[in-house]
């Protein structure tokens, strides 16, 4: 998508709405995250496998699966479960489990992978990928559960993703092996069957749709990963295939939610992000960090409260997908060239009513500095000198900010906040400045 041509001259109103000319200097702040559970990835894979040990028959074929994006170690954590598989005798392959993404293509999902950093080399093992699927169940109400067909003829399935709180909606099982099961190894047919009820529903159908797969008998099991604040391996735990949708992942979710990285401060009036995309969460912007859900049916978050929001840029990560746009409020026009609209609707329309809002463009300016004057005009403060402004790269590292005078008097009163530099001009030349 190119920017259209534009006579941004009356644009330029906006600068003139500066009540000094100036928009107030920001100085560089990061939570302390003392005591963060860590592991080596790569070991403790290997250590959580063991209890599979006796089930590996020799040569069996393994669909391992990946897909999620943002998980940092998923490249370690995937070859490491390869290699104890191949040592255990088992002939194991990569599956794309991502449902719609990649252009609902099984070359655009390789080509995600590869973006990823999962690659047969990295690995080592095949990659095989399909958008076809075999039906293995109904919902209650006739919905149909669809299993890629390439798992479903393997010998047996290891579930690989993080477990952490859902973008969309919020229950028992949220965001985990579960969902990578019913969505993901769903392919787009799976994924758009199970979106189509609404996102209300969509919690107990991936429930019910996991179990269904599990109940085939192809599952082994799942490898949770759990992160820290600092979106670094935290653990990694072995889900034998009846736990997956029940109890034992329930129990990883909330240990996961109480390792989630947030925000300092609950309330803004402007939150810039630098860059979002698919590679930073499902929807672009991790809402648990924004406060902003905006899916119809679904309770909004009480925290944080943000006025206004400006996003920047597209990750390149996201291959043009920019899903979750809409829940920004302002952007500079250079973004619309990073657009690739039909990957953002297939994945805004395979959501459902996920995607409805979430998939509208925000206002359009012309440069980073326009787009960070717009949103604080419609924040509704009056006296600048009162702005609660905060800049942050990406919905990944809410622990390191840029903040006004305003946020930075209350940090001072903060035993978990440290100033890490001096003030400087958020903006040169109508762009953002370098951190």
């Amino acid at each position: 998508m190119t920017a259209p041509a534009q006579d941004w001259g009356p644009f330029e109103a906006v600068r003139g709405l500066r009540p000094d000319g100036v928009i107030p200097q920001v100085t560089p702040i990061r939570r302390l995250l003392p005591d963060l559970p860590a592991v080596a990835p790569a070991e403790a894979t290997q250590a959580a496998l063991e209890p599979l040990r006796s089930r590996i028959q020799p040569g069996a074929r393994i669909a391992v699966t990946a897909g999620s994006r943002g998980i940092h170690d998923l490249v370690p954590v995937v070859r490491a479960a390869v290699d104890w598989l191949t040592a255990a005798g088992a002939a194991p392959f990569v599956v794309p489990a991502m449902g719609s993404h990649g252009g609902a293509t099984a070359e655009g999902q390789r080509e995600m992978l590869a973006g990823l950093g999962i690659t047969p080399a990295s690995v080592g093992c095949p990659i095989e990928a399909t958008m076809e699927t075999v039906v293995v169940g109904k919902l209650e109400d006739g919905t149909p559960v669809h299993h890629d067909a390439i798992a479903a003829a393997a010998d047996g399935v290891l579930v690989i993703n993080r477990v952490k709180p859902h973008t969309d909606f919020h229950g028992p099982i949220e965001s985990g092996l579960a969902k990578i099961l019913a969505i993901g190894l769903g392919n787009h047919a799976g994924a758009a069957a199970l979106h189509a009820g609404g996102i209300p529903s969509l919690g107990g159908n991936i429930e019910v749709a996991a179990r269904t797969v599990v109940a085939g008998g192809k599952i082994l099991g799942g490898l949770a990963i759990l992160e820290n604040a600092l979106e670094r391996t935290a653990a990694v735990e072995f889900v034998p295939a009846e736990g997956i949708a029940g109890a034992a992942e329930h129990a990883l979710l909330q240990r996961a939610s109480s390792l989630l990285g947030r925000l300092p401060f609950d309330e803004l009036d402007v939150l810039v992000v630098d860059e979002m995309g698919k590679d930073k969460s499902g929807c672009g912007m991790d809402t648990n960090v924004i406060g902003r859900c905006w899916v119809y049916g679904i309770p909004e978050f009480e925290s944080p409260s943000i006025a206004a929001i400006s996003v920047h840029s597209l990750s390149e990560a996201s291959h043009g997908n920019a899903s979750g746009l809409g829940m920004a409020d302002v952007m500079p026009a250079s973004m619309l060239a990073q657009i690739d609209l039909r990957a953002s609707y297939v994945n805004a329309l395979t959501s459902g009513a996920g995607g409805a809002r979430r998939s509208r463009l925000p206002m359009v300016m012309e440069d980073d500095e326009a787009a960070i004057l717009a949103a604080i005009t419609m924040c509704g403060r009056r006296d600048w000198s009162e702005l609660r402004l905060a800049r942050i790269k990406d919905t990944l590292s809410p622990h390191e900010l840029l903040v006004t005078p305003a946020l930075l008097d209350e940090a001072a009163d903060r035993f978990d906040l440290e100033i890490t530099g001096a003030a400087s001009d958020l903006t040169v030349e109508g762009v953002l400045a370098p951190w």
